[in-house]
């Protein structure tokens, strides 16, 4: 049902699939290795390590490897989950590309399996020099990854589709380990939390936009104090630390009872990088390993993504599926995490006034003081345009307040859960900001400024679907 005034709430959608794969993650976890999210280069590395080309990563329409586990559909323009029966496992062979370099003549491209050249896709059709260059997809011969097709190890690491659902669940090249030893009260760096190589982007953006609304809300892990020590001084021992967090029932799927979940501080790493694979705090994913023995911080992102995946899945056991986070509601996560009502507004039959009216309302001092989310359309139209990493189709993003900056031209404030942005140009919309310090936006010297942009209130209702609030 579709609300008769700007500020009154939409009916929540049903079974909301939001979500997308943070690549660098996923990339990070594939290689075993550290990469640099911020520089231009690790976007061609992207590009090869998920066989897709970059600016068809994040846009449904093109079924990247980014969207595992759901598709398209157009005619609701929202995402929804591919059946099992719709997965396939990619192997070795699926994968073989035929040898070209035999080719001389568009006929000789019958003997490579492309027998009906008139009805393959061309993507881009290029003179120069007296020379036609063409960009073929020739989808019958050398199978890529893509949201349906994929190897074992992008299945097991980044979806929730089990080979064997039977045996405990343990990422691809990875050990369950204790982090305990990185937790430290005393840390004063801010730190927000990054979304690793699965599609929860949902439960990411609501864990950001409740830390960052009323801080108090976050439950911390804490230490067993040792009794014989001074009472200001933690055990050097691992194992000694967990987090136990309330989370509240707002039915439909992605839910459960409410109930106290506690979780201890095992949580994967790679076996060749030690680095954290999903959910981390962003001041530890901008570290190289040996910095990371030295690091004393707050490690609560991780174990919320931990406590959710346990309470979803009812394991019973500290080692449960973080994949089987991915995909969901923005909106009802902010409720689950604070046990208040998710409200919904669509922005559909809002104009730009109204939708920075409904996040100036939950503001005090340009800074939101009620948990509030947005999530963009899947794919590009309505004059978005879906071709880099800052604005990705089908994408959960925090909404942390407003600005107007020289009280010109008002924006408002998001943040990304993969904690980057591209720079103003590269990121393709008119209306963005990349680049959010204090003089723009007071607030910023709050928060850890990664991940974080602005956006007119035109341009925002363009590539946004809907937000929300709890309250």
């Amino acid at each position: 049902m579709t609300a008769s005034r700007p500020e009154e709430p939409d009916s929540p959608p049903k079974n909301l699939h939001i979500g997308a794969i943070n690549p660098f993650a996923l990339a990070e976890a594939i290689l075993g290795r550290k990469l640099d999210w911020n520089c231009a280069a690790t976007g061609r590395m992207l590009s090869s390590v998920l066989q897709t080309d970059y600016e068809e990563l994040f846009d449904m329409r093109f079924k990247s490897i980014l969207y595992a586990g759901i598709r398209l559909n157009d005619r609701e323009d929202m995402a929804v989950p591919i059946p099992v029966r719709g997965m396939h496992t990619l192997t070795e062979s699926d994968m073989v590309t035929p040898d070209f370099s035999r080719v001389q003549k568009l006929g000789d491209m019958g003997d490579m399996g492309l027998e009906d050249l008139a009805s393959i896709r061309v993507k881009h059709a290029i003179m120069s020099n007296g020379n036609l260059r063409l960009t073929l997809e020739p989808r019958s011969v050398g199978k890529t990854l893509c949201s349906s097709e994929m190897t074992t190890t992008f299945r097991e690491l980044a979806t929730p589709f089990r080979v064997n659902a039977k045996e405990e669940w343990t990422a691809p090249n990875s050990t369950w380990t204790d982090i305990s030893g990185c937790c430290r009260q005393d840390a004063t760096m801010f730190s927000n939390p990054v979304q690793g190589a699965t599609g929860n982007s949902w439960l990411v953006a609501a864990l950001m936009s409740v830390a960052w609304s009323d801080p108090s809300a976050i439950q911390h892990c804490r230490r067993r104090r040792d009794r014989d020590c001074d009472r200001h001084r933690h055990h050097d021992k691992s194992g000694d630390c967990s987090l136990s967090i309330k989370l509240h029932s707002k039915g439909g799927d992605h839910d459960a009872r409410t109930s106290i979940v506690t979780v201890d501080c095992t949580l994967p790493t790679n076996n060749s990088s030690s680095l954290l694979m999903y959910c981390r705090p962003s001041s530890m994913n901008h570290m190289h390993t040996p910095s990371l023995q030295a690091w004393g911080g707050e490690i609560w992102p991780a174990l919320y993504e931990k406590a959710f995946a346990a309470w979803l899945t009812d394991c019973g056991t500290q080692h449960p599926d973080l994949t089987q986070t991915c995909y969901g509601d923005p909106i009802k996560a902010l409720g689950q995490l604070t046990g208040k009502t998710p409200l919904y507004f669509l922005t559909a039959h809002r104009t730009s006034q109204d939708l920075l009216g409904l996040v100036r309302t939950h503001c005090v001092n340009l800074r939101t003081v009620f948990p509030m989310a947005a999530y963009t359309h899947p794919t590009s139209g309505r004059g978005a345009r879906f071709r880099g990493c800052t604005l990705v189709g089908n994408m959960a993003y925090s909404v942390l307040g407003w600005a107007a900056p020289q009280e010109c031209k008002q924006y408002l404030v998001l943040r990304h859960p993969w904690g980057v942005t591209e720079a103003d140009a590269a990121a393709g919309c008119p209306g963005l900001v990349a680049a959010v310090d204090e003089g723009f936006w007071p607030p910023a010297g709050l928060v850890d400024c990664r991940g974080v942009f602005a956006m007119e209130t035109g341009a925002f209702r363009e590539y946004f679907a809907g937000m929300g609030v709890a309250k």
